[in-house]
């Protein structure tokens, strides 16, 4: 069921309301904020900056293994899925939701011969997923680390628990929803049940031994980067505590991203880093000061990529904003194959007229 507009909107108005009562009860000391920024090590933050970077390179390695896995040839090398990946990061960065999920799909269907976009459209959406999965090994063992290293707030203590469980329970639907690709019969089938097959194709990599180990390694990889990104991060802001501390922020951040109801979570995100930093001596304000360049450098990174690819495809804004579900993009393909059809009924037409 969808949503109607003014539902849409009262959603953000709630979640913004919900953000400005957070603000009123834990806001920071803006002055005290201020000052945390002049004495920042530059240095510290060029080496998070580049360690961000080589988590981009490193998750966007395994979904190209997902996708090899998935797709039959011709598969797009690794540049497209590179250039693809950064399209996306950059689309969730700058847009509320998850659009650049759809954004990184629409890209490389667009490279795709037109005959095959609308079955490569749904098997890439299931690739994403599949994608996403991989992201709960590297996620379960940070939270088994945490929890046996670093200080964890009471309040964060059930959100962690409540994450590993539907981290294994998520793992257990994609691995029972993962279909091989073989000769298909979808010619027959209905649209729903088509996307589904298709989607279920993306999943295919789950079991396949050697590509699925080589994309978890990948994620694990791009988390450990990511993770020694925060710590250099964390010395970039004069914070010198130790790594489970890191781990920590990292984990409770990625929880206040989940669903990102505006760009970037702008002003939740400040707030998950900061109150588990408390535990540690950090003021609050201090903490806060961090996760504004903490997310400041994750985002530029992401957005300096993305814009990059972005020029790259031949895309703009406007039209990341209106990137279709995948029940949309079904139907446009299906109608410019159609239209592809019903040309070249015209020119055979023509050529037995012109005989």
């Amino acid at each position: 069921m969808r949503f109607l507009p003014w539902g849409r909107i009262s959603v953000v108005f709630a979640a913004l309301a919900a953000a400005i009562a957070l603000f009123v009860w834990r806001g920071p000391d803006w002055g005290l904020v201020a000052d945390a920024f002049r004495f920042v090590v530059w240095g510290w933050v060029v080496v998070a900056i580049l360690l961000n970077l080589l988590s981009v390179i490193a998750r966007a390695g395994a979904w190209h293994q997902v996708i090899e896995q998935a797709l039959p040839p011709p598969r797009p090398r690794f540049r497209a899925v590179f250039s693809a990946f950064g399209v996306g990061l950059f689309a969730n960065a700058v847009l509320p939701g998850r659009i650049g999920e759809l954004a990184r799909v629409a890209v490389l269907t667009r490279r795709q011969p037109q005959q095959q976009r609308g079955d490569a459209w749904a098997t890439l959406v299931g690739t994403v997923f599949a994608h996403r999965v991989f992201d709960l090994f590297p996620m379960v063992l940070l939270i088994v680390y945490v929890l046996f290293t670093a200080k964890i707030p009471h309040w964060a203590l059930t959100s962690l628990t409540i994450a590993v469980v539907v981290a294994f329970a998520l793992f257990a639907f994609a691995l029972a929803s993962a279909r091989r690709r073989h000769r298909s019969v979808l010619e027959e089938a209905g649209r729903v049940r088509r996307l589904v097959t298709m989607a279920r194709y993306g999943l295919g990599v789950l079991h396949e031994p050697v590509p699925a180990v080589t994309a978890a390694v990948l994620q694990c990889l791009g988390w450990l980067c990511q993770l020694l990104a925060v710590w250099a991060a964390m010395r970039a802001f004069d914070i010198h505590e130790p790594l489970p501390a890191a781990a920590l922020v990292l984990v409770l951040m990625n929880v206040a991203m989940l669903f990102p109801l505006w760009p970037g979570n702008v002003g939740l995100v400040q707030a998950a880093v900061a109150l588990p930093l408390v535990s540690y001596g950090v003021p609050y304000a201090k903490g806060f000061a961090f996760g504004i360049g903490l997310q400041a450098i994750e985002m530029s990174v992401g957005v300096g990529i993305g814009f990059i690819f972005l020029a790259r495809e031949g895309l703009s804004y406007a039209m990341l904003r209106r990137m279709p579900g995948a029940e949309q993009a079904e139907m446009r393909h299906g109608q410019e194959a159609d239209e592809e059809h019903a040309e070249e009924q015209d020119e055979r037409a023509r050529a037995r007229v012109a005989r």
